[in-house]
């Protein structure tokens, strides 16, 4: 039986845009959080020169970076912020062109002290249009 997600108490938006704001390399990337509750975040970052590999894309680093992140704070936003990522896997669909990366992660399933959660990657062209570039799911735990 699924349990239902909710969102964690007194963790909200603010909070979450601070935490993200205490990580050195969030702040290099410079990456926003957009949306966060009920086991939903998206994270987004422009994307710049020095984010593309030899060939002119989005580096994977990059992409796994976001999925990583958007998961980690989706599931803290249904199990509390004390979580820590136990493990993922990223499926790149795409080469990664755009001006703007967006990383959406959902709650699958959560108990008391873990999370199963999907994330969508996709890039954003100057005319507005979406394409998804990466697929992840993880696993986080509570700490």
């Amino acid at each position: 039986m699924e349990e239902p997600t909710v969102s964690a108490p007194d963790f909200d938006l603010g909070m979450a845009q601070k935490a993200l704001e205490s990580q050195p390399f969030s702040r290099l990337l410079q990456a926003r959080i957009t949306e966060f509750g009920d086991g939903v975040a998206t994270l987004e970052l422009d994307i710049r020169p020095e984010l593309h590999q030899q060939n002119g894309f989005v580096h994977g680093g990059v992409l796994a970076y976001a999925a990583d992140n958007a998961l980690t704070f989706a599931a803290g936003a249904s199990l509390g912020p004390s979580v820590l990522t136990s493990g993922f896997s990223i499926q790149y669909v795409r080469p990664a062109q755009g001006t703007t990366l967006s990383a959406r992660a959902e709650v699958v399933n959560a108990g008391r002290r873990q999370a199963v959660v999907r994330v969508d990657l996709s890039v954003r062209d100057e005319a507005g249009a979406q394409k998804v570039c990466a697929v992840a799911q993880g696993t986080v735990l509570t700490v």
